[in-house]
């Protein structure tokens, strides 16, 4: 901007905020706060709307067509649908870009009540959370592709509470299936171990690829469906097998030379340390050895090598960080409603919202 437009231009805001001040009321002028709002809503009701009925036509060379509104973060636009096919706006969304990727934000981290009560506050417009609710679950977020190829995955499921839809029922808890690419890129998967098996699938999975992940049988189940057995390398999570080892109990200085036996994936003779206890709980542990020998490695080599992670603690984070969403104190879903707030939650953890 020259010097001269500046100048030219600060004379007409000048003039604008004079006319603006003439028509405040006093009573929205007795502290900066009450200021700062009066001159938001002020910029949203006649400031904002003006500027873009000269920019978008101005931009698109189009005047003709249906007039249409669209909520904006620089107030209620009115553009032609003609304009809005030139900008490729949604065909009959109410919002622009900018303002549904704001909704979407917000709505990833907070409930839809709380999140209406912040978007006002964040940006002086007020979007219902009924609206907010409705907005999500009409989105489709494509899933990331990792362009390097995918060499390491973790699989952990989680939990959701939902709404019984019989009166006087409790609510009840499903599971969910999140999975994590090279530690980069997340997804989850709402009773719906297909589309987390093709999602992963349609990679470029790399050989040998490592897939990590506690003891759950249905997680290697899973498992047995990514890949082929050549590149496939199977491994507990390290911090899974420690934690079971203990639950063992006994001697301490028995389970601290069983662990360092674990460490170096010498499996048979932690067996034969514990062959001699009659107690259940080391027959238990031994069968969980039997039942994951192929999948206990040699963590030491593995970790001073940098081969591969240990551990599913990746995935494990992406469970608690979508937890924080749908797992809002006192929140409860219908069933149909599930997919979408994953879906949205692995979004803005992809950073696929960032604005």
């Amino acid at each position: 901007m020259t010097p001269s437009d500046q100048e030219q231009l600060k004379a007409h805001l000048k003039a604008a905020a004079e006319i603006l001040y003439k028509n405040t009321d006093p009573t929205e002028l007795k502290s900066f706060e009450s200021i700062e709002k009066s001159l938001r809503q002020k910029m949203l009701e006649e400031v904002g709307p003006e500027l873009g009925s000269f920019f978008f036509p101005a931009v698109s060379g189009i005047q003709t067509g249906k007039p249409r509104k669209i909520k904006s973060i620089v107030g209620s636009l009115e553009i032609t649908d003609n304009q809005a096919k030139y900008f490729g706006l949604k065909a009959y969304s109410q919002f622009s870009p900018l303002m549904e990727k704001c909704c979407l934000l917000i709505s990833a981290n907070e409930s839809y009540q709380m999140a209406e009560k912040d978007l006002e506050i964040f940006t002086g417009i007020k979007v219902s959370h009924s609206t907010l609710q409705r907005l999500v679950q009409r989105q489709e977020f494509e899933l990331p592709t990792s362009k390097q190829g995918v060499q390491e995955i973790t699989l952990d499921g989680g939990k959701v509470r939902l709404r019984n839809e019989a009166k006087g029922e409790g609510c009840y808890w499903k599971d969910y299936k999140a999975v994590c690419l090279d530690n980069v890129y997340s997804g989850a998967f709402f009773q719906n171990n297909q589309d987390l098996i093709d999602w992963t699938n349609s990679q470029k999975l790399l050989h040998p690829m490592y897939c990590l992940g506690d003891g759950h049988a249905g997680i290697w189940k899973i498992f047995q469906e990514i890949g082929d057995a050549e590149q496939r390398q199977e491994i507990l999570d390290w911090y899974h097998l420690k934690e079971n080892l203990y639950k063992v109990g006994g001697s301490l200085k028995r389970l601290k030379l069983a662990e360092n036996m674990l460490w170096q994936g010498k499996i048979d003779e932690v067996i034969n340390l514990f062959k001699e206890m009659t107690h259940k709980k080391f027959k238990t542990f031994c069968n969980y050895l039997e039942s994951h020998r192929c999948r206990i490695v040699n963590y030491q080599y593995y970790k001073e090598e940098s081969i591969s992670s240990i551990g599913s603690g990746t995935v494990e984070s992406i469970i608690k960080r979508i937890g924080f969403r749908v797992k809002i104190s006192g929140a409860q879903w219908n069933i149909e409603s599930v997919p979408s707030i994953l879906s949205l939650r692995c979004a803005y953890l992809n950073g696929q919202l960032s604005i």
